[in-house]
């Protein structure tokens, strides 16, 4: 039962996850490109365009890390493993005790800046003047979304279900 549900909430972030990072990501490629075609073909320029190209790119960068946890796709070093097959499963614990280190470090940090920034009326993005706490939200909700997916994979590491295959699509 519980671990229908975790497959459920897995699945549910995995897609919001997706879809997220896919809208970030066009939206950063039209206007980027819009202001590009503007630039040449008349004399008018988009002066926000590249404010918002940048929070698109931090915002993907955030929740990409949480995706690639998702789908076993984060960076790390294999040679050892690779070499001694014994040390295989010590060495993804520690990788992942690492990942939840790091995890709890943006949840606290990101909450306290989302915190500085609400409280402060004058924290606005430059050109779009948007309140810059709603970036900020993003690193506590990153980090949670990371801490939920390696405690997952964690799981699936310990009773065996993946043994570190990629997971594909979610379904």
């Amino acid at each position: 039962m519980t671990r229908r549900i975790l497959e459920k909430f897995d699945r549910l972030v995995g897609g919001i996850e997706d879809w997220a990072l896919f809208l970030s990501v066009i939206l950063a490629l039209l206007v980027a490109l819009a202001n590009v075609a503007l630039r040449k073909l008349t004399p008018v320029s988009l002066y926000w365009s590249d404010e918002v190209v940048r929070k698109a790119i931090f915002f993907s960068a955030f929740i990409g890390c949480s995706a690639a946890v998702r789908r076993r796709a984060l960076i790390r070093i294999d040679a050892l493993p690779q070499l001694l097959p014994v040390l295989k499963k010590p060495l993804t614990l520690l990788s992942h005790l690492g990942v939840l280190l790091f995890a709890a470090v943006i949840i606290h940090l990101g909450w306290k800046f989302t915190l500085v920034a609400f409280h402060d009326p004058y924290a606005r993005t430059s050109t779009l003047q948007i309140r810059e706490w709603w970036f900020y939200a993003v690193l506590p909700t990153m980090g949670v979304f990371l801490a939920v997916h390696t405690l997952l994979v964690m799981i699936e590491d310990w009773f065996g279900k993946r043994d570190g295959a990629d997971p594909g699509p979610a379904a």
